[in-house]
């Protein structure tokens, strides 16, 4: 039996609008965790803790070091944490794996956890349509691209890509963030993703972030959609207590 809880969160996008912001939600953050520690058995961020992250061979990008100092608390007080690779930070190659002891995800996972099933993943690139993204993804992954990008002097690619990420969330032409609204599920990409793996398989649970918005849909009689939303927003989480999924927000 399951003794303790199980954590899920995403979407921080550490580094975005701002240095002041960015800051404030990190801390946030880290405070979160030191509650969640007191009766966490494991931890799930599924994707976008940055909203840039590229390892070079002997460099990472500076900051964001409360997180990580206590990631390392957290994997070496035994608890473990996945770290799941997002549209924004795929770039992952073994150094916070290394440094912090977390396990990293380019893909996302099949658990079981106490008798329930769960389908784990960040959700970018899955289910139907957003093509653009898919061909640009394959491009992102690719071993050339990213070696021709090292290549590039941190202090150029990374504020190059930093631009470009503000651009994605921050791209309204009042400069405003752009708002994610419900579209209804037939037009919810992960949605109908989970509907068709379950014309193959049961699960009982489906986690995703990417979508920035606090979602719980049933599914059928016995499974059930969460997308956890995000920290710019809503600082939404989901936590299972052995027994039930429930989708949360921390004040």
């Amino acid at each position: 039996m399951q003794s303790g809880k199980i954590y899920f969160a995403s979407d921080l996008h550490l580094g975005t609008p701002d240095e002041v912001s960015s800051l404030k939600r990190e801390k946030l953050f880290v405070k979160w965790l030191d509650e969640a520690k007191k009766d966490a058995i494991e931890i799930y961020i599924i994707g976008d803790i940055f909203d840039f992250w590229h390892e070079y061979k002997t460099v990472v990008p500076k900051g964001f070091v409360r997180l990580q100092g206590k990631l390392a608390e957290l994997t070496d007080a035994g608890i473990p944490v996945h770290v799941f690779t997002g549209n924004h930070d795929l770039w992952m190659f073994g150094y916070l794996e290394k440094e912090l002891g977390v396990k990293i995800y380019k893909a996302p996972i099949q658990r079981t956890l106490n008798g329930k099933k769960f389908f784990i993943g960040h959700g970018d690139g899955l289910g139907p349509g957003d093509h653009g993204y898919k061909f640009i993804k394959k491009v992102f992954a690719n071993p050339v691209c990213q070696f021709l990008f090292r290549w590039i002097h941190p202090d150029i690619g990374i504020t190059i890509a930093n631009y470009f990420s503000y651009k994605s969330r921050f791209g309204e032409p009042s400069g405003e963030k752009k708002l994610e609204v419900f579209m209804g599920e037939e037009k919810e990409w992960l949605v109908q993703y989970a509907k068709l793996k379950l014309n193959k398989e049961h699960f009982d649970y489906f986690v995703f972030g990417h979508r920035h918005l606090p979602l719980e849909i049933q599914l059928n009689e016995k499974s059930r959609y969460i997308n956890t939303g995000d920290w710019l927003d809503y600082n939404s989480y989901a936590v299972f207590d052995g027994v039930n999924l429930e989708l949360k927000y921390y004040k």
